[in-house]
C-alpha cells in the first residue's frame, strides 16, 4: 500500500477505534494515536520527502483533508459521548428527593456589635464620624493632653511609621479632627479599627473600638452617667446594673471606669455554688473607661473650656462581643473558622 493509500485509510481507522472508547481517557489516548505530535498522521506526513517533487503537492492536499475529517471524526465523538453522560445523568435523577439546602451567609460577630452599638447612640442622637487609620502625633496624643513626656504614652504600645506618624492607638483621634473642623455643640462616636502591640487570649494587634463624644453648654457628669448606662441596658438588657468607679485617662477630669453585671453569673458572682469564671468571682464586668473632657483637649483644639463642657467615652468592639455572644478567646474573631462564623444569624 503506497503512502496516499495509506493517508486516505486514516478515517476509517479513527471512526472504527473511536466506536470502542467509552471515557474521557480512552478518547484522548486514540486522539494523541492519531493526531499527536508522533501520531499516524504525523508518521506518514514525514515520509513526503520520499515522494518526489510532482506527487508531494497532491499528497498534501490530501493530508490536508484527511486531518480535517480526523478532527470531524473526533469532535463528532467527544460531543456524542457528553450527550451520553447527560442522558446517564437524566436518567438518575430522582426529582422527588429534596433539594440541596442553600448555605446562607451571615455576619460576623464583630459586625454585629458594631452595628448595635452604632444603632443605640444614633437613636440617641450621635453622628458617626470617621478618620484615616494612619494618624499624627498631635491627633492622636498631643491634642488628648498627652505630650511627648507623657507616661500615658507607654501604656498605648505605639505602632510608629515616623516620629510623628503613627497608626492610631484610638478612636479617640476622630474626636480631634472633628473638634477641629466643627464648633460645638456636636455629639458624635467614632467607629473604626486601632492598633496595638499586643497579642494574647484577651489582645490583639489590630482590634475596633467606638469612642464617643458630646460638647454642649452645661454638659455635666449626670449627662455622662444617664447616657452611659443607658447604652448598657440597652445592649445587655433593662435589668442590667451599671456602676461607675474613679479612674484616670489623660484626656478627661473627672474619669470613671464603667462595670456592668455579669453576663454570665448575673451579677451573683458564682454559678452552680463555684465562682464565676467570667467575673472571677466579683459579679462585676468592666465594659468601658469615659469621663468629663478635660479643659486642655478643650484649649488644643480651639473651644474655651470657660464656654462648653463635654463627656467623652470608649469602648472595645471586641469586648462587647465576647460579653454578649459568651466568647472565650479574642483571637477566635480572626481565625476565620466557618463553624465558628455561622453560628451567628444572618
Amino acid at each position: 500500500m503506497d503512502l496516499l493509500e495509506q493517508l486516505n485509510a486514516l478515517p476509517a481507522q479513527l471512526k472504527e477505534r473511536l466506536a470502542q472508547t467509552s471515557t474521557e481517557a480512552e478518547l484522548e489516548a486514540v486522539r494523541v494515536d492519531f493526531l499527536g505530535r508522533k501520531g499516524k498522521l504525523a508518521e506518514l506526513m514525514a515520509q513526503m520527502r520520499n515522494l518526489t517533487p510532482e506527487q508531494r503537492p497532491a499528497f498534501g492536499q490530501a493530508a490536508n483533508a484527511v486531518k480535517t475529517s480526523l478532527i470531524e471524526l473526533f469532535e463528532a465523538r467527544l460531543a456524542q459521548q457528553e450527550q451520553e453522560r447527560e442522558a446517564a445523568f437524566i436518567a438518575g435523577f430522582d426529582p422527588s428527593l429534596p433539594g440541596r439546602t442553600l448555605w446562607n451567609g451571615s455576619l460576623h460577630p464583630i459586625t454585629l456589635a458594631m452595628e448595635e452599638v452604632c444603632s443605640v447612640f444614633r437613636n440617641m442622637g450621635y453622628e458617626i464620624a470617621g478618620g484615616p487609620e494612619v494618624e499624627t502625633d498631635f491627633n492622636c496624643f498631643e491634642a488628648l493632653n498627652m505630650p511627648p513626656e507623657h507616661p500615658a504614652r507607654d501604656m498605648q504600645d505605639t505602632l510608629y511609621i515616623t516620629d510623628r506618624v503613627l497608626l492610631r492607638t484610638h478612636t479617640s483621634s476622630v474626636q480631634v479632627r472633628t473638634m477641629l473642623k466643627r464648633k460645638p455643640p456636636l455629639a458624635i462616636i467614632g467607629p473604626g479599627k486601632v492598633y496595638r502591640r499586643d497579642s494574647d487570649v484577651t489582645h490583639t494587634p489590630m482590634f475596633h473600638q467606638i469612642e464617643g463624644l458630646l460638647v454642649d453648654k452645661h454638659v455635666t457628669m449626670a449627662d455622662l452617667r444617664g447616657t452611659l448606662t443607658a447604652f448598657v441596658r440597652a445592649v445587655f438588657g433593662e435589668k442590667t446594673r451599671v456602676r461607675f468607679r474613679p479612674s484616670f485617662f489623660p484626656f478627661t477630669e473627672p474619669s470613671v471606669e464603667v462595670d456592668m453585671s455579669c453576663t454570665q453569673c448575673g451579677g451573683q458572682g458564682h454559678v452552680n455554688g463555684q465562682p464565676c469564671r467570667v467575673c472571677k468571682g466579683s459579679g462585676w464586668l468592666e465594659i468601658l473607661g469615659s469621663g468629663m473632657v478635660d479643659p486642655a483637649v478643650f484649649t488644643a483644639v480651639g473651644y474655651d473650656p470657660d464656654e462648653v463642657t463635654g463627656f467623652a467615652f470608649g469602648l472595645g468592639v471586641e469586648r462587647i462581643a465576647m460579653l454578649k455572644y459568651g466568647l472565650t478567646d479574642l483571637r477566635m474573631n480572626f481565625e476565620n473558622d466557618v463553624r465558628f462564623l455561622h453560628q451567628f444569624p444572618v
